[in-house]
């Protein structure tokens, strides 16, 4: 399984990408700016990562991207701006714009399909890499 999050574009309203399983699009993505992988306000490093399935207290079933310098608890959830992530990988269906803020849409279903493109799984390697 190959889980690539290929990054497009980096802006002060966040860095956007676009998520690959086996070199299939899956979904699009959204986190915030690289501000030197600091905590709660960063996007994390470019690099390979190990990320394990687990029980979120807000969140629910997700994964986890672990030994992340510096980090921890950095999640794939739903949300659609930046302000929804304090450093996590938000999935969506398309980008656009709420509330006045550049984000990604429908983005229930997308992680729905990325949790599911992973069914069954506990880990997987994910490779991030900058446009």
């Amino acid at each position: 399984m190959r889980v690539k999050l290929i990054r497009i574009e980096r802006a002060e309203d966040g860095v956007f990408g676009v998520l690959t399983i086996n070199g299939q699009v899956v979904c699009l993505t959204i986190e915030r700016p690289w501000l030197d992988n600091q905590k709660n306000i960063s996007c994390i490093p470019a690099g390979e990562y190990t990320c394990k399935r687990v029980d979120s207290p807000k969140f629910k079933e997700t994964f986890e991207v672990l030994n992340v310098p510096t980090r921890n608890y950095i999640l794939f959830h739903a949300g659609n701006t930046i302000e929804d992530s304090l450093g996590c990988i938000i999935p969506g269906s398309k980008f656009g714009e709420l509330r006045g803020k550049r984000a990604v849409l429908e983005s229930n279903p997308a992680f729905i399909e990325f949790m599911t493109r992973l069914d069954g799984l506990d880990s997987f390697q994910l490779q991030i890499v900058n446009f």
